[in-house]
């Protein structure tokens, strides 16, 4: 009877299998089989699945240096913008989109901002007599940032008696670089002392900034680990500045400040806290 039973199971399934409306259903089951089996192989052949690559750090470098370096990695490069900073070398990568670190697909556009090699050229304005305060305000105009405060004795004190480029005196009119740091030699009557502004959780421009109005001047500026490259040292803020806020008078005109800077979270958001 089993064996009888086996060969009707055998007769019943030939013929299911011979059936030609089975065998269309069955043809076109695996025909809707293949095709998403092919189709998820074009998906990730198109989209790259998985495949993406770290954007490398390209700060610091030539325009040709971070071309080689973006062939290597699949990427293709164009100079979205430029600016002028004295104190970098001239047409180096300043920043980069998307940042280092990223992980972007095969073939992505990364737009770089450059320090330019030609700079713009301004005129030298004259700030002898003018204040602390408007002799900044003239040289923000020009396109021009305060650089040392050297204060000597003088009956009127913070009053400009003298402008300087490179530790040389620069006549008003003289065409010079944009961007470029101008020292200024000031008046102290010897009876003015200044406060202590706290400038932690600034970037260093509104750091730098805060210090000139307030009479003194940046230190040594220091970066953690969390800084890597100019473009994290734009958005860092200051976590520690010595000598310490204070609201009594009682610094000397032109005193340095020390300022560290970092990107860490954590560190800025203790500050805030605090």
């Amino acid at each position: 009877m089993a064996k009888g039973k086996d060969i009707s199971e055998k007769v019943k399934k030939k013929v299911r299998w011979e059936n030609p409306v089975l065998q269309e259903l069955y043809k076109a089951a695996g025909c809707l089989i293949l095709l998403f089996i092919v189709t998820t192989l074009l998906l990730k052949i198109i989209t790259r699945h998985n495949q993406e690559m770290e954007v490398p750090d390209l700060s610091g470098m030539t325009l040709e240096e971070a071309s080689e370096l973006a062939d290597r990695h699949h990427l293709r490069l164009e100079v979205s913008d430029s600016v002028f900073i004295p104190t970098i070398g001239r047409g180096l990568v300043l920043r980069q989109n998307p940042r280092a670190g990223n992980m972007v697909k095969k073939n992505r556009r990364v737009l770089l901002t450059i320090n330019t090699i030609q700079p713009k050229l301004v005129s030298m304005p004259s700030l002898t007599g003018y204040s602390l305060r408007q002799a900044k305000a003239e040289l923000d105009a020009k396109q021009l940032t305060v650089g040392k405060l050297t204060y000597v004795y003088d009956m009127a004190t913070d009053n400009v008696l003298s402008q300087r480029l490179n530790g040389k005196y620069i006549a008003p009119g003289k065409m010079i670089e944009a961007g470029s740091e101008i020292d200024l030699e000031l008046g102290d009557n010897g009876y003015t002392n200044t406060s202590m502004p706290d400038v932690t959780g600034l970037t260093l421009l509104l750091a730098k900034d805060i210090l000139i109005e307030n009479s003194l001047n940046l230190g040594k500026v220091h970066y953690d680990s969390s800084v890597k490259n100019y473009s994290d040292s734009i958005s860092s803020v200051v976590i520690k500045q010595t000598p310490a806020p204070s609201r009594s008078a009682s610094f000397s005109l032109g005193t340095r400040v020390e300022l560290y800077f970092s990107n860490d979270k954590d560190k800025i958001k203790a500050i805030k806290t605090e």
